[in-house]
């Protein structure tokens, strides 16, 4: 039997991000994403430079030529971004991960490198088909980590394999037949790194229409606090026969010239994110002097901007006249007293360290749990210093710590959990968040319940968060 794809790709900058880092392509034959590295002006150079590259494979292929020519344009791609690094002696990062399913009727030729993920619904059961190439996930299969402490683990982003342009590219490639029926979705971390898999194989299972279905996942990431850019593609294993198929493809993330106006959920994170989407989404850069280049490459030139008017200036005030008598009445010269110099070098060993010690405790975070019992983002260390904390409230969340697994409920009581930054707080508690929303879809699930929570005896003060 013939089959044929229905399908749907949408990406999303998520709420922290400045920037869409990410890329996707759905069409007739072809499907992918990837999720650039090495910051905006890096990450989406690297993703976009994929995408364009692996989108000349959606046309026809014999069943034994997809491996081949998916190798080949994987190679292309990274020896593409090796050509654009700015700076090849440079430790900046500039990469992508790649994840890309190649179709001739059933037979599909599956590409993957990094942490992006492919994973299909058939008869009803939903399971992943790729492996992500992480130290994470090496350490897992080794059995050291479990799954669940992955989603907390401080290395989960770091990536074993990715197209960076600096080393041989060793992708994942193996052959896969579909069956009429499946569903497959492909996926950014900005998805499957804060939804979990019970949910996101709920919505492939219950929502028909492909679209619907990446609005959905799409919304989903966002109200787990959207950490990171998400990107998916879904697509139906359908009789071309039994419906009208539209052929067009589809450019996501990016790789594509204008982006979707974008709904923020109803979350005290997206409304803040909502307060500062800019009405236009073209985005600019300082290019060579005396003009500026757009995202698209055209030079505006500073001439076509009206001109700046000045106010006039005070006139220049007449030089003072030399008067004879300066000369008998030469300046003492300006001296420096012994003491002030001591004084000043004392103070300096006194406050140049104080300043140094003052602004690494402004750059630490971690999560705990307030008074009220809500998992909060602390700025600075869990101590005090002659009756002053030196640790301010950050983010109050809402979450409650009553809402997550007992595991973590005791964690979070009895510890706390650091982080490297306020954004890496920030995917801590998005991660935290979805597990307390799983947790409360499995009726199996061991929770805390609110009887259990030991309040402070009478007279005694609640206890501040403890250091990890």
């Amino acid at each position: 039997m013939t089959l044929a794809l229905r399908y749907a790709a949408y990406s999303d900058v998520g709420l922290l991000r400045e920037g869409n880092e990410d890329s996707g392509y759905a069409g007739p034959r072809l499907l992918a994403v990837a999720d650039g590295l090495g910051g905006h002006k890096h990450g989406e150079v690297a993703s976009s430079i994929a995408i364009t590259t692996l989108s000349s494979l959606d046309r026809d292929f014999a069943p034994d030529e997809l491996i081949g020519a998916l190798h080949d344009a994987i190679f292309q791609a990274n020896a593409v971004v090796q050509d654009n690094i700015p700076d090849p002696t440079a430790t900046d990062t500039m990469g992508t991960t790649l994840t890309a399913l190649l179709w001739s009727g059933a037979q599909v030729a599956v590409g993957h490198v990094g942490d992006s993920r492919a994973y299909m619904m058939r008869n009803g059961e939903f399971q992943q088909i790729t492996h992500d190439h992480t130290l994470i996930q090496t350490l897992i299969d080794e059995g050291k980590i479990t799954p669940e402490e992955a989603a907390t683990h401080p290395q989960r982003s770091l990536l074993l394999r990715a197209l960076d342009g600096r080393s041989e590219v060793e992708p994942d490639l193996w052959m896969h037949e579909a069956v009429l029926g499946d569903r497959y979705l492909l996926c950014s971390d900005g998805l499957h790194g804060v939804v979990s898999a019970d949910t996101m194989a709920e919505v492939l299972r219950t929502v028909p229409d492909p679209v619907e279905v990446t609005r959905r996942l799409v919304d989903l990431a966002n109200r787990g606090g959207g950490p990171d850019n998400i990107t998916c593609v879904v697509s139906d294993v359908v009789d071309p026969r039994a419906e009208q198929l539209r052929t067009a493809p589809e450019f996501v993330g990016a790789v594509a010239n204008s982006q979707p106006e974008r709904v923020m959920p109803d979350t005290p994170a997206g409304r803040a994110a909502g307060l500062g989407q800019a009405p236009e989404t073209e985005m600019f850069e300082r290019g060579e002097f005396g003009g500026l280049q757009s995202g698209g490459g055209a030079r505006t030139d500073t001439a076509e901007f009206p001109p700046l008017i000045l106010e006039a200036a005070d006139p220049p005030r007449p030089p003072r006249p030399v008067d004879d008598d300066d000369d008998e009445l030469p300046r003492r010269p300006r001296r420096f007293p012994i003491m002030t110099l001591v004084l000043l070098v004392f103070v300096a060993l006194l406050v140049v360290p104080a300043y140094f010690a003052w602004d690494y405790i402004q750059n630490q975070y971690y999560i705990g749990v307030n008074p009220e019992g809500q998992v909060t983002i602390y700025r600075g260390m869990d101590e005090e210093v002659l009756g002053y904390a030196l640790y301010t409230e950050a983010e109050v969340t809402d979450l409650e710590v009553t809402a997550l697994p007992r595991t973590q409920h005791d964690r979070l009581t009895s510890s706390t959990i650091g982080a490297a930054s306020l954004a890496d707080a920030q995917e801590r508690v998005a991660a935290l968040t979805a597990e307390a929303e799983e947790c409360a879809q499995n009726p199996n699930c061991d929770r805390v319940e609110p009887a259990e929570e030991q309040g402070p005896a009478s007279g005694e003060q609640d206890p501040e968060p403890q250091a990890s």
